[in-house]
């Protein structure tokens, strides 16, 4: 089988073939001149493959990554012994303090500069010293020696009675000294020549060590991911000075390899870390603030898991680092549900809410604390109020009026524990719960006339989706409406009046409402709540509007929450809650109760109440009241109840008829009735069972109990 093969040289002894004619081309003035395109792209084509070749990639990368390490050793070393042999660390940490505003730490390092600088001055000046030293020491030395050598030698020939053995250890050493020429002879070439080459690869091995080389051209093996990386200093130092801050940049830069100067101990925090970075003269809080998400990224995290904060220190910021991937994880189950004997104290408990960043238990003061909390629709926001109330509501003592302007049930636990509610989003629905907030305002009214030291029990009024309320365009008969922001709208002086003085009487409102605007949250509403919690918010203004100025400028940001992944966290304003020094708002990640739950703890706490009748809409207090058949409903179920409870539950059912009621007018009633309240354990009840048999028998005709 035979080939067709292209010699490589030409034989001139060989006859060439005769060249194949040319076809002869007419151009014209219409015909374009032919042009090599195809043979250049295929040229073109050809080298980028063998450029892109895996083979050529491949020893690209490894003849980077070794010379790379070559020069990176050199670099190393270098910098190790110029810094050994010269002040340049002393004056790189002297800059860095300097940078930092560290005025006291920059006069250490100066005073430190001196102290090496005279002690290398005294150094070199025994050099000088040590050439004339030397002879010295070396002509007493080898005196010394060839003394002791022919003392030795002395006392060998008298031994062996040989006078020649006199000088027998002197040639001993003549001939050791002769050996090691002739060793040094040996090795010297080799050496020098083996010499570079052991020099070259300790300078690649530092090289190797110290991954001196790009991140592209290192082995697979030992390429490393930043996503997810512990936080160094270094890590730190470099995403600040990478924040596009030219006067953060420029004194990081000078600071040089002392850059760590201006960072606090790195400590753990819960599923983090936190660090509080000193900034150099010249950087305000504000603009590291303002580049939030660049750090992060800066630092191979998403934004929501970098937390910047600005502690007492003054140019200091303080940063908490998530653990990558941590702020995903769900939290524990609230204590609420796993501990079963679990009780609460209004006045020095604290309900235990979640967590913090840090994975510590946040728990919040609810005493004589107006509160208001905020976020997007389906975000929490329902969850987080209702776990407070839960908490609230085993202690026996408080009471609750409740109006849930949303109306799915979310509250219907509640039945049976709260004196008043109301479920439903229509307009109806607001007029009964702007009465029910007026209602708060007369029971305020009447404690506030109380005798100076009279004790009342908490009564918290809730209103779920008050921006239904504020939104309300209900016009009542007396020509006020219902909703609005104006002195005219019933729903928003109720709460003015209740946020200017119901704390003082633990009279208290909270409110939940969806995506805050100044028309369905009014400022004056906002402003008069003690605590202020907000959810993932839209934008910047919204939160300023949940939280205040304060908080936001302080670092709060509920606005770069992520809306359905960061359900159940609230950025908290409050000093109801442990809040580290410096800082104006925490962030809290609550303990989601769902309804199953909630109702299994509504049910211990109405186990400690003695049978609440819930209202669901708060009587006309100006029609005709029944006294005694209010008396029974006051009373429910009980077999008898104290006279101060059957005033309380009266007082709630109508205030308008009955907050103005003692002791008195309710035994004259029931004398009237023919059924007198009674002692019982040396206090006075009043018994259901004479109330219903006082209706039984009286005469409805002339009833002295209606009013």
């Amino acid at each position: 089988m035979t080939e067709n093969v292209v010699p490589l040289f030409k034989d001139p002894t060989q006859e060439q073939p005769a060249p194949a004619p040319v076809p002869l081309t007419v151009v014209t003035d219409k015909t374009e001149p032919a042009r090599p395109v195809r043979v250049f792209v295929r040229g073109r084509r050809a080298v980028v493959g063998a450029v892109k070749h895996k083979r050529t990639r491949t020893v690209a990368r490894v003849t980077v990554r070794h010379g790379a390490y070559l020069l990176g050793g050199t670099r190393i070393t270098a910098r190790r012994a110029w810094d050994g042999r010269t002040g340049a660390r002393y004056q790189r940490m002297m800059r860095a303090a300097e940078a930092g505003g560290n005025h006291e730490a920059a006069g250490e390092w100066e005073e430190r500069l001196h102290r090496f600088r005279s002690e290398r001055h005294k150094r070199r000046m025994d050099l000088l010293k040590a050439p004339q030293d030397m002879a010295k020491s070396a002509a007493y030395g080898a005196a010394t020696g060839i003394g002791a050598l022919i003392a030795v030698g002395i006392a060998l020939a008298v031994a062996t009675k040989d006078p020649a053995d006199v000088f027998t250890p002197l040639m001993a050493l003549v001939e050791l000294i002769r050996l090691l020429v002739v060793f040094v002879g040996v090795v010297w070439g080799p050496l020098v020549a083996v010499g570079p080459w052991l020099a070259v690869a300790g300078l690649w091995a530092v090289g190797r060590h110290q991954a001196a080389a790009p991140q592209w051209a290192l082995p697979a093996t030992a390429r490393t991911s930043d996503a997810g990386a512990p936080i160094t200093p270094s890590i730190v130092v470099t995403a600040m000075r990478d924040l596009g801050i030219p006067a953060l940049r420029k004194a990081i830069k000078e600071m040089g390899d002392s850059g760590a100067a201006m960072l606090g101990p790195i400590r753990i925090a819960g599923c983090g870390v936190e660090v509080d970075v000193t900034l150099p003269s010249g950087v305000s809080t504000n603009e590291v603030q303002g580049r939030r998400k660049k750090l992060a990224e800066n630092l191979s995290r998403h934004e929501h898991e970098v937390f910047i904060t600005i502690p007492e220190a003054a140019r200091t910021v303080r940063l908490w680092i998530a653990d990558s991937g941590a702020l995903d994880q769900p939290i524990g189950p609230s204590p609420l549900v796993t501990d079963e004997t679990m009780t609460a104290d209004y006045a020095k408990g604290r309900a235990p809410w979640g967590q913090d960043l840090r994975g510590d238990a946040a728990t919040l003061s609810l005493y004589q604390r107006h509160m208001l909390i905020t976020g997007l629709s389906n975000q929490g926001k329902t969850a987080s109020l209702r776990a407070l109330a839960l908490w609230l509501a085993l202690d026996r003592r408080v009471e609750f009026r409740i109006a849930d302007l949303k109306g799915v049930g979310d509250w219907g636990m509640f039945d049976g524990i709260a004196t008043v509610l109301i479920q439903g989003p229509t307009d109806d629905h607001v007029i009964d719960a702007t009465e029910m907030v007026e209602g708060l305002v007369e029971e305020m009214e009447h404690r506030i006339q109380a005798p100076p030291g009279t004790k009342f029990a908490p009564l918290i009024g809730i209103v779920d989706e008050a921006q239904v309320a504020f939104m309300c365009p209900a016009v009542g008969d007396d020509k006020r409406p219902y909703g609005g922001s104006k002195a005219t709208s019933r729903y928003f002086m109720a709460v003015r009046k209740i946020h200017n003085q119901g704390r003082a009487v633990d009279v208290l409102l909270w409110e939940g409402t969806q995506d805050p605007t100044d028309q369905n949250l009014p400022k004056l509403v906002r402003e008069g709540a003690h605590t202020r919690a907000s959810l993932v918010l839209g934008t910047e203004s919204q939160a300023r509007m949940a939280l205040g100025d304060k908080a936001i400028d302080g670092g709060a940001a509920p606005h770069l929450l992520r809306q359905g992944m960061d359900k159940g966290t609230v950025v908290v304003a409050s000093d109801g809650i442990k809040i580290p020094a410096g800082q104006a708002s925490i962030t809290v990640r609550t303990h989601f109760i769902d309804d199953t739950a909630a109702a299994q703890i509504a049910d211990r706490a109405r186990a400690l109440r003695d049978g609440v009748t819930t209202l669901t809409a708060v009587a006309d207090d100006e029609e005709e009241r029944d006294a005694l058949a209010d008396i029974a409903t006051a009373i429910g179920d009980e077999p008898k109840m104290l006279t101060q409870d059957v005033l309380k539950r009266l007082a709630a059912l109508a205030p308008a008829a009955y907050n103005a009621w003692t002791n008195g007018d309710l035994k004259r009633v029931l004398e009237d009735a023919g059924e007198e309240p009674k002692k019982s354990h040396g206090r006075m009840v009043v018994h259901r069972d004479h109330v219903h048999r006082a209706l039984a028998n009286r005469d409805a005709d002339g009833s002295a109990s209606a009013i």
